[in-house]
């Protein structure tokens, strides 16, 4: 059953995959819809009520697995593996399943980040021999501000023992290499992973009991009709679910909805990360240094600020490495903002300049941040399955850090559904005949396991008291009228006496669009043009990235009413989307003296998140394509 299961999902990836990389001008690809149509996606439109499909044939092929995991990165491989161990501790034989979407283990894992390994430590003590690549522990670091108001200055701020930005026993790691490395230590384990397939359907039972997801159909046209290619995805039934698919996941966003799961919590905040990998000049390259800087090119009242790590020569077979970037809030208020022209500002500072010129820009890349913290974590579990790392939003931000946490909650929830799977009544009689039979047993409708203790057991855990106590350094920015001084203000002394055991909860202060003004109250940001060797132009920077789409697909972005930004993102703010888009998908074109939105759905690299939460409208929602 499992060769058969694995037989399908690798031709629906087949199928399904993406093209080869194209030029900057690959937008142009794809056939046109008609004139103010840009939703076609048989998510948002009924098939029902179209005749090209009434001929088709709808059955899905259904299959079953006792843990399902929705996501590759390292919540889910951590669960995976957590769950395995425990098989093999107890001997027991569960089927663990994970998909993954990119084409292989940590390919959709954008490279770069300081790992702190205490939930390393923890899954596997023996990380070292098990040859974890951390190969670069984090030796010195340096934290600056550029003032908005003198940025030719990059002040030195102090970095204390103990506190959130002190990376003392830290490594700086490539991510999409330490989650491949995760990949291979859950299929040691016996876990089935199948890559290039995403769940794009929640399954539920007749009491609303998550029982599975459904995989995504391949071989539909960019207008919604059938190809002859098309492939009907599949069905994974399970008797525990576990979401693991990072920052605003399509389906997290489902059964958060469907299970009022955030209505206790306060609004999620995001934040926008993009990221360069360069290879700069041997001279220059500090393997080891971390430097993090506040401030410039954002002003006063934004959250921004940049990082800059030197990897050791064997992450890059002997190349001098560094991986850099910059991330911005989404909750800014003047729409001409433009995170990836910030990006590029900040590179040409003074002090910053050097470390690039004469170098070579490799990669690029951006995602989405969850940045709400203690304040924004929702109910984690529902009938059927849970919600771990990064779905429901255990980033650390001042620590700049979520993996950890993203990592330990993967394992808190695998022990619960270990658990809950062993209070499971045995199979049903008509199933157990059905397997004598040598037959296909009927789809799976439950029971399923309740993994309730889940969430008892993350608050009384180090992540839920980590995040606790850093739960005011975000929310400062806007406490009070001094803007990013008052988090400068709190994090400098009021959290470094208390270490987060004040007696007040700050609040967030509302969702992130909730505080863009029109653009009527704001002049267009002039910034600098790109000079080509530090900094750059868009388009050229989405062809680094290494995802592309085929035109003919229905477009994986999608509007609630595809009249909407017209009328009022274009006409009351300018059409934000066209600046904070990082990938260049959203794009007002002038046809017969009208404005028209274009998605240049192709383009995207997948930054999640990011569509809706500074739209002011709400409108767009990104699927799996």
């Amino acid at each position: 059953k499992s060769r058969l299961i694995a037989l399908r999902l690798t031709m629906l990836s087949r199928l399904g995959s993406r093209s080869p990389l194209l030029t900057s001008t690959r937008r142009l690809c794809a056939p046109a819809l008609p004139k103010g149509v840009l939703t076609t996606h048989y998510k948002k439109i009924d098939r029902a009520t179209d005749e090209r499909w009434q001929d088709i044939d709808m059955e899905r092929f259904a299959d079953e697995t006792d843990l399902l995991i929705v996501g590759g990165g390292p919540a889910g491989l951590s669960a995976a593996i957590r769950f395995k161990q425990l098989c093999n501790e107890a001997g027991l034989d569960y089927r663990v399943t994970l998909l993954e979407k990119a084409a292989g283990a940590g390919e959709h894992t954008l490279s770069g980040a300081v790992l702190e390994p205490r939930a390393l430590e923890e899954l596997f003590p023996d990380w070292e021999e098990r040859g974890a690549p951390l190969k670069t522990p984090v030796t010195s670091e340096r934290l600056g501000y550029i003032p908005p108001w003198f940025p030719s200055l990059n002040l030195p701020l102090p970095i204390m023992s103990g506190t959130p930005t002190d990376n003392h026993g830290n490594y700086i790691v490539r991510l999409g290499n330490f989650t491949a490395w995760l990949a291979e230590q859950a299929e040691e384990l016996g876990v089935e992973i199948y890559t290039g397939q995403g769940g794009v359907e929640v399954l539920y039972n007749d009491a609303d009991e998550v029982v599975g997801v459904a995989t995504n159909d391949v071989g539909v046209a960019k207008d919604g009709a059938p190809k002859d290619s098309f492939e009907r995805g599949m069905e994974l039934r399970a008797k525990a679910t576990l979401f693991a698919e990072g920052c605003r996941g399509s389906l997290t966003k489902e059964v958060i909805d469907k299970f009022s799961l955030a209505a206790g919590s306060e609004p999620q905040t995001y934040g926008l990360g993009l990221k360069e990998l360069w290879r700069i000049s041997p001279e220059k390259h500090r393997p080891g240094h971390v430097d993090h800087t506040a401030g410039w090119p954002a002003d006063n009242n934004t959250w921004g600020g940049s990082f800059l790590y030197h990897l050791d020569p064997s992450e890059g077979d002997g190349d001098t490495l560094v991986i850099t970037g910059y991330v911005v809030a989404l909750d800014y208020s003047n729409p001409y903002l433009n995170p990836f022209k910030m990006f590029q500002q900040w590179k040409t500072h003074p002090s910053i300049r050097p470390t690039f010129e004469g170098g070579e820009r490799l990669a690029y890349g951006a995602r989405a941040l969850n940045e709400g913290g203690f304040q924004s974590i929702p109910k984690l579990t529902f009938p059927g399955g849970a919600l771990v790392g990064c779905a429901a939003g255990f980033l650390n931000v001042p620590k700049i850090k979520g993996t950890h946490t993203a990592m330990k909650s993967g394992m808190l929830a695998a022990e619960s559904a270990f658990s809950a799977m062993q209070a499971l009544p045995e199979p049903a009689e008509a199933e157990e005949a059905a397997a004598e039979e040598e037959e296909m047993p009927p789809p799976f409708t439950g029971p399923v396991a309740d993994l309730g203790p889940y969430q008892s057991a993350l608050e009384g855990s180090w992540v839920y008291e980590e995040l606790h106590s850093v739960r005011n350094v975000r929310p400062a920015a806007h406490a009070t009228p001094l803007g990013m001084w008052g988090t400068f203000l709190y994090a400098g002394v009021v959290h470094y006496v208390t270490r987060g055991r004040e007696w007040f909860t700050l609040s967030h202060g509302g969702a992130d669009h909730e505080r863009l003004k029109p653009a009527s109250e704001f002049s267009p940001i002039e910034y600098p043009k790109p000079d080509g060797e530090v900094s750059f132009d868009l388009l050229s920077s989405v062809a680094l990235t290494g995802t592309n789409h085929e035109g003919n697909q229905p477009p994986h972005l999608t509007l609630k009413d595809d009249a909407v930004p017209v009328a009022r993102n274009l006409a009351v703010f300018d059409g934000p989307e066209q600046r904070f888009c990082p990938a260049g998908v959203y794009e007002y074109l002038e046809e017969e003296g009208e404005r028209r939105l274009q998605i240049n759905a192709q383009n995207c690299n997948h930054p999640r998140g990011l569509c809706a939460a500074p739209a002011p409208c709400r409108a767009s929602s990104q699927l799996l394509p």
